[in-house]
């Protein structure tokens, strides 16, 4: 009722809209089994004086992404999924929509309900004697249920659709064969020649695989199958490789799943910021992708990782090997740089925690030697420093970071966190103390404290929605209803960080929009994420042609938005920022 009522007000310049709610003894179709054989069924009629609908036009609107007007910059707003989502809610409820319209003449849509429900067995039955007809005729049956009654966007809690509904089988892989104690290698790549490759390599080290060619795919899989490593491209069709990445590293389930890249995109430290265990290039030659595969192999080895502890304080030494220690843990305890380096030539260890306060070598230089020794396969190093370091020293940080895995960890909670996540242990792993510790600081997650973005959208609901969750997150926002305001706000309020652009809005639409902005030279890096419900093939590789860094589709998972904000915007990891313009795969 909400839908038609404002698709009613919407298309309804002059004259009157008129809700008449009553019962009915017929008006729908005589073959609907359900309201046939129910002993009352009640009429909703929504009447108006608008632009009516024209003849050949009225069972297309009724279907996804259809409008009468169809055109993104048409003068009237919404994503034609409105008609689509309340046809299917009255399905579900035993019941019917019909329509008499007129062009010029105005509209009126009636919905027939059952007065009581109708059980689900009863309507599998119905359904195969009735196809829900308009008044001319039949229509297509229609399977978008995931709308609110506009169509336009929902913000749903779920982190990932059943898997059923996105595996993407298009290569033979090991699904089917995996059983309990087997290593699984999950490989995320939209090239199926090079998949198969790498399956291949998989088959020839023992390890079965597992073959997604989408994002979305590569996340269920993931939680499906708890994978004991994943090789990740960044270029995947449906969203950036980067967004994965964040998300499997923020899911309790996946986050400690060693993650190798394997891309033609050339941005190292970004991935190694974001989570990843290794980073290779596609244009590698054969014995290093053979190299990497015995690294790959390495990873997956069920097997007691080893952390080294740096520190000239006995105490620290004390604290740190109770805070981050475990039983699946080997903890070896240095009171100096040269008993590190002398630890580190002589064997092999998952990762270093450096302590900023060393006396005999410099912290940096510390982390320096240990590269030169170790190179190429240096271990992940977390330095940590209980005050703030200086310009310097971070500068020096972020620069080592472009050669290896370089974390700054400013308290004990960050540090335990990032080395969990870099020494790769599951939740489960962990003691209880560490569990609560964990969790109480990633509900502190200040990484987009303070950031300020755009929201452009035509309906004033997105924006209320999106602002709500956003400056729950400690966001700043603020809001334009057209592409025209939107890029006036842009040029008026200073610092924004990035924009979220809807794409189907009147007169101006978020194509023209993002073009007009790219040829500000102020904007030309700008971070802006295309917030669309055209999610068809095709339509994220035209946003980012028309300038969008990222893209996002509606309805909106509040994960995927959070980790496309984080990949782009946090503070720590490298957002390249010129690479908004091209495609940020």
């Amino acid at each position: 009722l909400k839908n038609l009522l404002s698709n009613a007000l919407k298309f309804t310049e002059h004259g009157s809209v008129c809700l008449k709610v009553e019962k009915a003894s017929s008006g729908w179709s005589k073959n609907h089994a359900v309201l046939g054989r129910a002993k009352s069924v009640i009429s909703f009629s929504v009447t108006d004086t608008g632009i009516g609908i024209p003849h050949d036009k009225q069972r297309i609107i009724f279907e996804a992404f259809q409008q009468a007007d169809g055109t993104t910059s048409r003068k009237y707003g919404g994503t034609g999924l409105g008609l689509s989502i309340s046809r299917e809610l009255t399905r579900l409820l035993g019941g019917e929509i019909r329509l008499h319209s007129a062009t010029g003449a105005g509209s009126t849509f009636t919905l027939y309900l059952p007065q009581a429900y109708v059980t689900v067995a009863s309507l599998a039955k119905a359904e195969l004697q009735s196809n829900m007809p308009l008044s001319d005729g039949p229509l297509r049956q229609s399977s978008i249920l995931l709308e609110d009654q506009e169509g336009d966007i929902i913000l749903p809690t779920l982190s990932t659709a059943p898997a059923a509904l996105v595996h993407d089988i298009e290569i033979d892989d090991d699904r089917n064969l995996i059983h309990a104690r087997d290593a699984v290698l999950l490989i995320v790549e939209d090239d199926a020649t090079f998949a198969r490759i790498l399956v291949d390599m998989a088959h020839d080290r023992g390890i079965k695989a597992l073959v997604a060619l989408r994002g979305s795919a590569a996340l269920a899989l993931a939680r499906e199958f708890a994978p004991g490593a994943i090789t990740l491209d960044i270029g995947l069709p449906d969203m950036a490789g980067w967004t994965i990445l964040d998300r499997l590293k923020h899911d309790a389930a996946t986050r400690h799943i060693p993650v190798h890249i394997i891309t033609g995109d050339e941005n190292r430290r970004r991935g190694l910021a974001l989570g990843a265990m290794t980073y290779l290039e596609k244009s590698m030659t054969k014995e290093n992708l053979n190299a990497a595969f015995d690294t790959i192999r390495q990873s997956l080895e069920l097997r007691q990782r080893k952390l080294l502890v740096v520190a000239n304080a006995e105490q620290v030494r004390v604290d740190w090997h109770a805070a981050l220690g475990g039983s699946d843990v080997e903890t070896l305890v240095v009171a100096s740089g040269g008993e590190a380096l002398a630890v580190v030539k002589h064997q092999y260890v998952d990762v270093i925690v450096v302590s900023a306060g060393l006396t005999d070598i410099p912290a940096v230089q510390l982390v320096e030697e240990i590269h030169a020794q170790t190179s190429p396969q240096a271990p992940p190093i977390v330095f940590y420093s209980s005050s703030p370091v200086s310009p310097g020293v971070e500068s020096a940080i972020r620069t080592l970071g472009r050669v290896g895995v370089v974390r700054l960890a400013e308290s004990t909670e960050r540090l335990l966190e990032e080395a969990v996540l870099l020494l790769h242990r599951a939740d489960i792993d962990l003691s209880e103390l560490q569990r609560e510790t964990l969790a109480r600081a990633r509900r502190q997650d200040d990484s987009l404290k303070g950031k300020k973005v755009l929201v452009v959208d035509d309906d004033v609901r997105n924006i209320f929605a999106l602002t709500s969750v956003l400056e729950q997150h400690d966001l700043q926002v603020v809001h334009a209803e057209n592409g025209r305001d939107g890029i006036e706000r842009l040029l008026k309020t200073p610092g924004i960080d990035g924009v979220l652009m809807d794409i189907m809005m009147p007169e101006m639409d978020g194509y023209e929009t993002m073009r007009a902005i790219r040829k500000i030279p102020e904007f030309r890096t700008l971070p802006i994420f295309a917030v669309t419900a055209k999610a068809m093939k095709g339509d994220r590789a035209k946003c980012i042609e028309a300038g969008a860094s990222d893209y996002i589709t509606k309805p909106v998972d509040l994960d995927q938005l959070f980790s496309v904000l984080r990949v782009w915007l946090a503070r720590g990891v490298e957002s390249n920022k010129g690479a908004a313009m091209t495609n940020a795969g």
